[in-house]
Parts: structure tokens; sequence; C-alpha cells
């Protein structure tokens, strides 16, 4: 367990990406409708909830009891875009470039957020700002920082992290990789968690 909340990424040296002035949430539907939505629609809403949850990193790394502020996902989904289509695989996209596939009851479990505030702070640019996905059951990769769009698809997207991505990547599961198991990887992982973190946040003070 750690102390502090890392800034960490798969690629440590990307730096945190420009924040629009006024940032959009892009919502992608499978027969090509587009909708793009005001963050500060979301953060003015009614449905604005606190849940302090643990963040566990795919590298063995755990920070506990972060308090995120944001909508839960499903209920926003529900009463501001309409009913979810039935379609199996999603794709959160941040700002920054980074893309993770999930299994659409994943992405809009009971427990998954929408979050532009951590621990009572607005999100700054180590955490995510200006949206960030906060999804508790699964590992950090899966928790996209820069929140720009959200895509639903009826074929499961390739994903661009390759075989690092499991598709679902639940904790309770130990799912860290999708093709070696969880013994092989976590020691490995653990390694690269100092040089990583410095480095990622070497490059985030490069912004």
């Amino acid at each position: 367990m750690l102390d502090v909340f890392p800034r960490f990424a798969d690629d440590p040296r990307r730096r945190p990406p420009e924040v629009p002035a006024e940032p959009m949430l892009t919502i992608r539907q499978p027969a090509g409708d587009e909708r793009l939505v005001p963050v500060s629609d979301l953060v003015a809403s009614e449905a604005a909830v606190d849940r302090t949850v643990d963040f566990h990193c795919v590298t063995t790394w755990s920070v506990l009891n972060q308090t995120w502020t944001g909508v839960p996902l499903r209920t926003w989904w529900a009463s501001t875009i309409g009913p979810l289509q039935q379609t199996p695989f999603a794709v959160v996209v941040g700002l920054d470039g980074h893309r993770a596939v999930f299994v659409v009851d994943d992405l809009f479990a009971d427990d998954v957020l929408l979050a532009w505030n951590l621990n009572g702070e607005p999100l700054d640019h180590r955490h995510g700002a200006p949206l960030r996905l906060v999804s508790p059951g699964q590992y950090g990769y899966k928790n996209v920082k820069h929140v720009a769009a959200i895509e639903l698809h009826a074929e499961r997207p390739v994903s661009t992290l390759g075989a690092k991505e499991h598709l679902r990547a639940r904790v309770a599961e130990e799912e860290r990789h999708s093709r070696w198991p969880a013994w092989l990887v976590r020691w490995p992982y653990r390694a690269l968690v100092p040089p990583t973190a410095i480095a990622a946040e070497r490059s985030g003070r490069q912004r």
C-alpha cells in the first residue's frame, strides 16, 4: 500500500494533455449517432455523489480510501443520453490518447463514476482533469484519465495496449494480463513501479 497517490501511466513519458477551456464529453453510438455534452453539465448534476473507494494498479500498488466526487455513469446515462443500447463493448477515450476497452456490463456497473473531484479538490493534470472514469473493481488502466469520449461498439475493438490489456481487468479475479497468469507477471510488474512512477511524475511536470 502507498501513502500517496502517484501519477502513473502505461507510458510514463506521456505528458498530461491541455484541457480545453470548455471541455466536452463525446458520446458515440454504434449507429453513428454522436452527442456532445459539456463537462460543466455533469458537474452541475443533481445526481453527483461522494464515494470513498480503494484504487488498485495492475503493477501491484494500491492506495486506499480515496474519495471521488462524480456522477454514477449508469444513472447519468439513463437520464441524459437515454436507454443503453444493447451493445456488448465500449471504449473510453482520454484526451491524452489512452483508450480502454470494456465489456458494457463492467463499464455500467453500479459503482462506476465519472468524477471531477478527488479528496475534496478538483482533479489536476496529474490525476485526470477535467473528468476521470472511476471503476473501483477494475485495475487502474481502466480508470481512464482526462475522459473525452465514450463509444459503444457492436464488435470488440482492438486494444491499443495489446496483450497487456485484459478485457475485464477485475481486481477480485486478479486479471492482470490477457494471456499470462497473475503469478507470472506480478513480480516483473512490481519491479517496474519505482522507475515508472518517477518517469511519470517527471513528464507531468513538463506539461
